[in-house]
């Protein structure tokens, strides 16, 4: 199976598929045109942002890892993030986020740059997170980069899932994003999703509101304009990074490569 160089997952927390599409979002856009997407991926219950993080770095369920609330807590039989998996590879790692309970997405000694300020409820939080990811890929690129949005969650919680005020609220974390994409070589692959969406002013039901996520992934290997037809869940994500670079995963994830992403 191919691999590339280097991967970067960003997270937009809180992000719904409908919103990602009504907001102006042009490097999401242009992700999506040049990459492999589907709108219709799912999360895992509860439907909030610690367990989904979890899940989407752990690959298995939260029943299988345990974390059911926005509190850590080390499950009794441990399973590897896909930061402890790239980094005992020999691969770098670094970490970029401004929601502090993200801190335990990998264990200790697996992160080799990590970059945190609480900063999700600021107007240009998601910026500061960006520029500092972008300053640190363009010194030395990590073969695993982590890039954190967190105020579209704030906002959604404030004024409301689809408010103007969240659509507004993509579109900051798309200029970001931006900010970000101009710093990542062209060999690198950049997964774009979502922990979790939400209605109303609240998430962690099983409502499609709150489950149903995007997943956008462009890269060499990655076939253009490509709609992923398969279904596409959260605990997906670590195995198919893994296959991109190349890697072994752990025997312990449940989720599965995301083949429709990646040519040949």
């Amino acid at each position: 199976m191919p691999a590339t160089e280097s991967v970067v997952l960003f997270v937009v927390d809180g992000m719904r598929p409908d919103g990602l599409q009504q907001a102006p979002t042009p490097n999401a856009d242009k992700l999506v045109r040049d990459g492999a997407s589907t709108f219709t991926a799912r999360t895992v219950m509860p439907s909030s942002t610690l367990p989904c993080h979890t899940s989407l770095f752990r690959g298995v369920p939260s029943e299988r890892h345990g974390v059911t609330t926005n509190t850590w807590s080390p499950p009794v039989r441990a399973v590897p993030s896909i930061i402890d998996v790239v980094h005992r590879e020999g691969g770098m790692t670094a970490s970029f986020y401004n929601w502090e309970q993200l801190r335990d997405l990998s264990d200790p000694g697996s992160l080799n740059a990590s970059f945190y300020v609480d900063n999700c409820g600021d107007p240009g939080g998601d910026t500061q997170i960006a520029e500092a990811a972008a300053a640190h890929m363009e010194r030395a690129m990590p073969t695993f980069s982590f890039v954190y949005f967190g105020r579209t969650d704030i906002v959604g919680h404030d004024t409301g899932w689809m408010s103007e005020q969240y659509i507004d609220a993509i579109g900051g974390a798309d200029d970001a994003l931006g900010i970000v994409l101009g710093a990542v070589r062209e060999d690198t692959t950049v997964i774009l999703t979502a922990d979790h969406g939400g209605h109303d002013k609240t998430h962690g039901t099983t409502a499609p509101e709150d489950m149903t996520i995007p997943w956008i992934m462009r890269g060499p290997d990655t076939p253009a304009g490509d709609t992923i037809d398969a279904q596409v869940d959260i605990i997906d994500t670590p195995a198919t990074i893994c296959a991109l670079l190349g890697i072994a995963p752990s025997d312990q994830w449940t989720g599965k490569v995301v083949r429709e992403a990646i040519s040949g």
